[in-house]
């Protein structure tokens, strides 16, 4: 969409999106924002009150990376990380794709990903029909563990909250953009280990980004761990694969 001043816009919209998806990515695009870590698209309009509902964001042209990229993206990441939140959650609760992602604050990270991030989410594949129900037995167990798991204590990163490869692009100058946010406050460790599930990112970023902000002992043993929830949220979207990947996972940490 071409504004009579002559700006580009890019608008977000599809028959059926929940009420308050748009505003909600709206709000975690200008949280992300307000690092200054790594470019976002700025938020024009959004119209989220009735259909049709949308969301006009700024149109950042595409380009090739430029040298040094995917270390930029590497620092820009640990910056926006170290920018912090108020908590582990959000003062409000959004989505991941179509998902409702829910953000009430916790005192403590495994408290906050047990029971806002894998309980919920385990709860909705095993309401589709992609789980037994012998899932959530296990993932009880898990969930009692989840305190030695989780690694040394951390405060609450600033996350984009769904970093695969789709929702990092790069713009007409060369440089990483993050697009698509499902932000909140949680472990950093989360977006690393999204952004290693599916490929996408080169061994620079992840290089740059222990050098900025070095991870912590054991890291390399909680990828998988903090990959279940963003598998369980592909297994509720599509099962199949994904449900055989959640098991193995939950077996891998539950004891």
């Amino acid at each position: 969409m071409t504004l009579a001043d002559g700006r580009e816009l890019f608008v977000k919209h599809r028959a059926g999106d929940a009420p308050g998806m748009y505003a909600a990515e709206a709000a975690g695009l200008a949280w992300l924002a307000d690092a200054g870590a790594l470019r976002t698209p700025a938020v024009a309009a959004v119209g989220d009150e009735r259909p049709p509902r949308f969301l006009a964001l700024e149109l950042i042209p595409r380009g090739r990376p430029a040298p040094g990229h995917d270390e930029a993206l590497g620092r820009g990441l640990a910056a926006l990380h170290r920018a912090g939140a108020p908590a582990f959650g959000l003062a409000a609760d959004n989505f991941i794709g179509p998902l409702p992602q829910p953000n009430a604050p916790a005192g403590d990270w495994p408290g906050f990903y047990g029971g806002r991030r894998l309980e919920p989410m385990a709860r909705a594949a095993v309401e589709a029909g992609s789980l037994g129900g012998g899932f959530l037995a296990g993932l009880e167990r898990l969930r009692a563990r989840l305190p030695d798991l989780c690694g040394p204590a951390e405060p609450p990163a600033r996350l984009h909250g769904d970093l695969w490869g789709g929702n990092a692009m790069t713009d007409a100058d060369g440089r990483p953009v993050l697009i698509d946010p499902a932000a909140y406050g949680g472990h950093r460790e989360v977006d690393l280990a999204m952004m290693r599930l599916f490929g996408g990112f080169g061994a620079g970023t992840f290089a740059a980004y222990a050098e900025a902000h070095p991870l912590a002992e054991g890291h390399e043993d909680r990828v998988e761990l903090y990959q279940l929830y963003p598998v369980l949220v592909h297994v509720v979207l599509f099962g199949g694969g994904y449900a055989r990947s959640a098991e193995r996972i939950l077996r891998r940490y539950a004891g």
